[in-house]
């Protein structure tokens, strides 16, 4: 059984807090270019019906009513709910033109609505994007599959609840960031303690399977005090699964960030006691460190995963669905197709042209090569267990891992030394200290990364 304890150093954190990547794919998005196009995305989808695979379905519906200012996700902001009917008009179209890629017989084991706010569109619409998806992929008429759903409480009512239920869906995903009034003015996110529970105790009632809610910290006004009895009150609620995630600043990337004053960020010292208070609070209540920001029950589903060796990490994060093809639907999408990874275009009135013409929205992509599917390997296993085998990798990829990763193993001396982690003849293991500094660990399999000459990503607490 798997030890997930945490050890908090922050003489450690503060040393190896620099800029990398999340992995939720590798190669990362920044290696995606427009050489593999909507052709060989065609090819790929093709043959990917030979493996017989079941099916992973991302929908992107980028709609959201208010701007929250520290969001960097791609999303529309408007109170015009007529903005909905082109773009569902398109994204059926392009639903279809996907389905016909696929054999019929291979099961959609996992389905995920995401945003912008899913919940924007009305009751008649999610009732037709339901249908129209089970009118050309083979979506599940049971519980099996993991079928979940991102709402916004201040766009969710009772009704919204029962009828994403009837709809299939069995695994909700709540954003609350912050509880504290102060801090939800501050982000423009106003979002009452009362109006989330009403949601959570809707969901319960429904049969929901899965309840999981996202935290941040690091916003505006934040401390240790305020956020700690928001990590109380989400506790109180019991929720299968709670994300801490870190709030990066980029406003030069994302400019709803300039709206937030810089001065009212919390200190590096007050966000870092901030983290190691939730990690406590969170540990204390019974929650398992899955990994990177997400802790769960130990009966879900990632902490069974994970001690069953199970485990897998994509672009909605951790995963017990590692033999899926995930295909991408709506706008800036980003697919999972054999050995491949693709993203539809960004900018509406581009992805509604692409559709005009009957085509596929990809634009851009990367096909991986025996290094790239090696790398990606070794860096699942690590951000998903903590710990790799070497003779596992020798056996699936005919390597020498010493020979193959010298430069790499030299490189995670020094981490070892530090006491993040344990590097023997057969393998690596991670310690607790070093658990949540895993994209460091990670980074030394990068390979585009040592060859990068620009700082792209966020820091890693």
């Amino acid at each position: 059984m798997m030890n997930n304890a945490l050890v908090f150093d922050p003489a450690l954190i503060r040393k190896y807090d620099k800029a990398g990547p999340r992995y939720t794919s590798y190669p990362t998005a920044v290696q995606f270019h427009d050489g593999f196009d909507e052709t060989a995305y065609r090819e790929t989808a093709l043959a990917s019906n030979a493996t017989g695979k079941p099916l992973s379905l991302y929908v992107h519906i980028p709609f959201c009513d208010t701007v929250c200012f520290y969001c960097a996700c791609n999303k529309i902001v408007t109170k015009n709910r007529r903005h909905t009917v082109p773009y569902l008009d398109h994204l059926y179209r392009e639903i279809a033109l996907q389905g016909a890629l696929f054999d019929r017989s291979r099961p959609v084991v996992q389905l995920h609505w995401g945003g912008g706010t899913p919940t924007f569109i009305s009751a008649a619409e999610m009732r037709e994007l339901m249908r129209v998806t089970g009118e050309h992929f083979r979506l599940l008429d049971d519980d099996r599959g993991e079928y979940s759903i991102e709402v916004d409480p201040r766009e969710t009512d009772d009704h919204t609840i029962a009828l994403l239920r009837e709809l299939g869906f069995n695994r909700l995903s709540l954003g609350v960031q912050d509880f504290d009034p102060e801090v939800q003015q501050a982000v423009n996110r106003i979002q009452s303690r009362e109006i989330t529970l009403k949601v959570m105790d809707a969901a319960r009632r429904e049969g929901f399977q899965s309840i999981s809610v996202d935290l941040i910290y690091g916003l505006p006004l934040q401390n240790v005090v305020r956020f700690a009895r928001t990590v109380d009150e989400i506790i109180a609620q019991d929720p299968d699964r709670i994300s801490v995630f870190n709030y990066a600043h980029l406003p030069d990337l994302f400019k709803t960030q300039r709206q937030i004053a810089p001065d009212a960020l919390p200190s590096p010292a007050v966000k870092l006691e901030i983290l190691k208070t939730a990690i406590e609070r969170l540990t204390g209540a019974g929650y398992v460190y899955i990994g990177m920001d997400h802790f769960a029950k130990p009966d879900d589903e990632l902490a069974r995963a994970q001690r069953a060796g199970t485990l897998y990490r994509n672009f909605q994060g951790y995963s017990t669905h590692a033999d899926c093809d995930l295909i991408g639907l709506g706008a800036t999408s980003i697919g999972m197709v054999g050995d491949s990874y693709s993203q539809n275009l960004k900018g509406l009135e581009e992805y509604y042209a692409r559709l005009d013409e009957g085509r596929l929205a990809v634009f851009r992509g990367v096909r991986l090569d025996a290094d790239d599917r090696l790398r990606r390997a070794v860096i699942t296993d690590l951000i998903c267990h903590f710990a790799l085998e070497f003779a596992t990798v020798e056996r699936r990829f005919g390597i020498r891992f010493r020979d193959y990763f010298a430069m790499e193993l030299a490189e995670l001396a020094d981490l070892q030394t530090d006491g993040l982690l344990v590097l023997s003849e057969t393998g690596i293991r991670v310690l607790p200290p070093g658990r949540l500094l895993i994209r460091n660990i990670c980074m030394a399999f990068d390979r585009y990364l040592r060859e990068q000459t620009q700082q792209r990503f966020s820091k890693v607490i």
